[in-house]
């Protein structure tokens, strides 16, 4: 079955696994997922990600480990997605949003590949905004 938003599932699927604190989520993969699993990491919202595949199946699967604080809290408490594919949102580099002031990420899909707000405005390029994390 086809979805019409996947970075909405994959969102989803993030924020379930939080509330129910998950280790790990199964996210079925695509290039754009990988990379946005890659700027969670790197921010330190996620501690890890591999993909898998199983050897009947041409799917593979995104794992990601969902990551808690000392008091069992997760580290991500907000996701929220901006552009869908009903409303895409695209911002120049000036306009270019801080999240929480700071406290959470933009990620943007840009012309030099996905990345975090901050990224986009050192490199001082524009593009989609995909979602918030906080």
């Amino acid at each position: 079955m086809s979805m019409s938003d996947p970075i909405a599932d994959m969102l989803t699927r993030i924020r379930n696994g939080t509330t129910s604190r998950h280790e790990k989520v199964s996210i079925p993969s695509s290039k754009m997922k990988v990379a946005i699993a890659g700027v969670l990491k790197e921010e330190g919202f996620i501690s890890d990600y591999d993909i898998s595949s199983e050897a009947d199946s041409a799917q593979t699967d995104l794992n990601v480990s969902l990551s808690y604080d000392p008091a069992n809290k997760p580290l991500i408490t907000g996701l929220k997605r901006v552009s869908r594919p009903g409303l895409r949102v695209y911002v120049q580099r000036r306009e270019i949003p801080r999240v929480f002031g700071g406290l959470g990420v933009a990620i943007l899909s840009t012309s030099q590949g996905i990345m975090t707000g901050q990224e986009a405005r050192r490199r001082q390029v524009g593009g989609e905004i995909l979602c918030y994390v906080w």
